[in-house]
Formats: structure tokens, sequence, C-alpha cells
């Protein structure tokens, strides 16, 4: 399975930007997608998840601003983010959960893309 991101960018504080993740590849069925950011000398930090049924999971520093979502029928998770702070610059890393023939659940991990907040 490959992950692409798609629409990082620069914003003002304050502003909002859409991210969005397709897999492809060998593709059977999706279990959990989200996203993960990582910053200039941080760790990875979990930022949402979202099961193939629709349930949502978010990282505290990002509850009521960011929302995610995912069109299965497509294999593509979105990341709605709102009231973007400087503190959400970082590079933001799409993740899945794949299982492999024997029933074991895969971590697959896009490339990321970057996201600035800064006036």
């Amino acid at each position: 399975v490959q992950l692409q991101a798609f629409g990082g960018g620069l914003v003002q504080p304050g502003g909002s930007l859409r991210l969005s993740c397709e897999a492809s590849g060998i593709i059977i069925r999706i279990n959990d997608m989200g996203w993960y950011r990582q910053g200039p000398g941080n760790q990875r930090e979990f930022v949402a998840a979202v099961t193939r049924g629709g349930n949502t999971n978010y990282g505290d520093s990002v509850k009521g601003r960011f929302t995610i979502s995912r069109d299965n029928a497509k294999n593509v998770v979105y990341l709605q983010m709102n009231s973007l702070k400087p503190e959400d610059t970082a590079a933001y890393l799409c993740h899945a959960v794949q299982k492999n023939m024997w029933g074991t659940p895969v971590d697959y991990w896009g490339q990321g893309t970057q996201v600035t907040v800064s006036s």
C-alpha cells in the first residue's frame, strides 16, 4: 500500500487547510486511516484517526479545530484543519492499517506534507 498526501502549504494563524491522502497499490481492506505530525526536533505526534466505520479519535491539541473524514470507496482520508496555530507547524504524515494475508495488521506511512503556520 502506498500513501500519497496532498494539501500542505503556508497559512496565516487562524487560517484553514485541508489535507488529503490517497491509498493505492494492493488494497484489500484498509482498516484505520489517520494522520500524525512531526515538527523539527519533535517526536511524532498523533493527530487524528478514523475507522472504516467512521469512528473518529483526535489528539488533545487539535480537538475542536480539526476534523477527519474518509471515503472508503476511494481509499482517501481527509483532514480539515481550522483555526490553525503556529504550533501546528509540522510535517503531516498519513497512516493506514491493513491486515495482511495472515490477518496481521500492518502499518503503512506516507512521506508527509508540510504545513507551516506563520504570519
